[in-house]
């Protein structure tokens, strides 16, 4: 008997597959892997942001995206997803019509104005949200990645800037008046 490999899927075939289910899949060395729902703490800490984000007017409502919209991203190294479903994005103008069809935003158009990743528990996530994610978000372009640590009780803002993530406000629990960024104090010893 001759055991045969399963054929690997190209990202195009992927956007065409259907299996008449809601599942969500990552596309991983081209196999499909589906993926578990979301914990309550994420799915409840997304739509708050969706709400803060709303109320405060700084993009329309139907451009934040909780939890459905698909980002194509590159694959860095071997087991790194080619797509990514983060606990929320807020896409540009342009995007509304481009996602008429399907929720995804692929390499070939502008990437998202932001992402934001709620890192759920265990070792694998967290390695996975600060720097597998982190990686394919800065190589994609998307200008400011928001990393919201419920056990750390910390948010990480990285802004892109000539092509990097650095990381800019500093959340003091001690201080919450405290508005400070990363570049303040790097730039006060420079002048």
């Amino acid at each position: 008997m001759v055991a045969t490999q399963p054929r690997k899927l190209t990202f195009a075939e992927y956007l065409a597959y259907e299996d008449d289910t809601d599942r969500r899949y990552e596309l991983i060395d081209g196999e499909l892997v589906a993926l578990p729902p979301e914990s309550g703490i994420n799915d409840w800490i997304a739509q708050e942001l969706f709400w803060v984000l709303a109320i405060a007017q700084l993009a329309p409502r139907q451009l934040i995206r909780p939890h459905t919209c698909e980002l194509q991203v590159p694959v860095l190294q071997s087991g790194d997803a080619a797509n990514r479903y983060p606990d929320l994005v807020v896409l540009r103008q342009e995007h509304w019509e481009l996602t008429q069809k399907r929720l995804t935003i692929t390499l070939e158009m502008p990437p998202p104005r932001l992402v934001v990743e709620v890192v759920s528990p265990g070792k694998t996530s967290r390695e996975r949200d600060y720097q597998r994610k982190r990686a394919q978000y800065e190589a994609t372009g998307i200008p400011e990645y928001w990393i919201v640590d419920t056990q750390q009780e910390q948010i990480t803002v990285l802004c892109l800037e000539e092509g990097r993530y650095i990381e800019e406000t500093i959340l003091s629990p001690t201080f919450g008046e405290l508005k400070l960024t990363a570049r303040q104090i790097f730039d006060s010893g420079l002048s």
